[in-house]
């Protein structure tokens, strides 16, 4: 049967503000009796501005178990929710003229980059900011909502998934990411300290906090920390961890994804994030290939694995499960679910928590 846009956007829109059953969070953040955890990509960003208390709340009404706040700080040293340090995109900075003399080019992560940026606002001024759909051109729909909600503190995620652990009677976890953590730590605004202050503040533990990062070494940071939560070593598709290629080490993200890399990530770590094409890659025609081992590999290495960026647009999923012409139609998302929870992966970290909530339902129920 054909899925198209207008049918998936209908069936959310039907959808109960608790639509399913999600698997609850063991001790050690892992999911339970062979149901994948489901994991808000900075809360429902396929349906709400990312990073908003809206997009956390429908994530976690339609099924997400654990909701995502990427952390930057700002001037004076806050940890705020924003997918990158460059907020030109996902608020309305531009549009304030008091702001315009701080637009900049900066070098992140050793690219030029020009915008505006957290660390140059006080949190004062970035509470003044609102927030915007970061991709108008792919999810028109969601920029009903521009305007609509204010820039939030990791400490306010963290209330807020308090807030909506007691609404629905399950514990909701936050999975904060460190992003740049070497870039901060050499302007002086290292993320590790205060994301283990505001660990213990909270009293956070493993059923609520899971932290990952992309840089092995900000995920050595937080493990010396002692806060005894498990963390979650992101990998990316090529290159390698930025802190490792800062540092002169030539490590690449595939070395990290042998058994031999495995085996060190699993000194440290506890999870493996990995994009989803490296668990089943994705051929020039843009068709599915032969799944890798690294799932295997990963299961043996004592870690658990959470693919991402799971979404429901044709451009983002692999043309076996595209729908319609347009690259901005809905395709089969609900096939795409059903082959990684076959092969047995342990999350998935998706911008439409609704869907993959719904496709576990079906996996479980066959």
């Amino acid at each position: 049967m054909r899925t198209d846009r207008r049918s998936l956007l209908l069936a959310a829109a039907a959808v109960p503000l608790c639509a399913s059953a999600p698997a609850a969070v063991a001790a050690s953040g892992a999911p339970t009796a062979g149901r994948p955890l489901v994991v808000g990509h900075r809360g429902a960003a396929g349906w709400r501005p990312e990073h908003t208390v809206a997009a956390y709340t429908y994530g976690v009404q339609t099924g997400a178990d654990w909701i995502e706040p990427d952390l930057v700080p700002t001037r004076d040293h806050v940890l705020v929710v924003r997918h990158e340090n460059d907020i030109s995109q996902t608020t309305d900075v531009a549009s304030h003229p008091e702001f315009a003399g701080r637009r900049t080019t900066k070098t992140v992560d050793g690219r030029p980059v020009t915008g505006w940026f957290t660390e140059d606002f006080t949190l004062a001024e970035l509470k003044t900011l609102r927030a915007v759909e970061r991709l108008p051109g792919v999810r028109d729909r969601n920029t009903v909502f521009d305007g609509r909600q204010r820039v939030l503190t990791f400490q306010e995620v963290i209330d807020l998934a308090r807030r909506l652990s007691r609404t629905y009677g399950r514990t909701v976890a936050v999975f904060p990411e460190t992003k740049h953590p070497t870039y901060f730590r050499s302007i002086g605004l290292p993320l590790e300290r205060k994301l283990a202050e505001a660990v213990r503040r909270n009293r956070l533990g493993p059923r609520e906090c899971v932290v990952q990062s992309f840089e092995p070494t900000s995920l050595r940071r937080v493990a010396a920390e002692r806060l005894g939560l498990p963390l979650w070593q992101a990998l990316g598709t090529s290159g390698g961890p930025y802190d490792l290629v800062a540092a002169g080490d030539p490590t690449t993200y595939a070395e990290l994804m042998t058994p031999a890399g495995l085996a060190g990530i699993a000194r440290y770590a506890d999870w493996i994030g990995p994009d989803k094409s490296s668990l089943v890659p994705v051929g020039a025609d843009g068709r599915l290939g032969t799944p890798t081992t690294l799932l295997a590999d990963a299961h043996a290495a004592g870690l658990r694995v959470g693919p991402y960026t799971f979404r429901a647009e044709n451009q983002f999923l692999p043309a076996d499960f595209r729908r319609g012409a347009g690259p901005d139609d809905f395709g089969d998302a609900f096939a795409e679910y059903a082959l990684y929870y076959r092969l047995g992966v342990d999350a998935v970290v998706t911008d439409f928590p609704d869907l993959a909530a719904l496709a576990r339902d079906d996996h479980a129920g066959r």
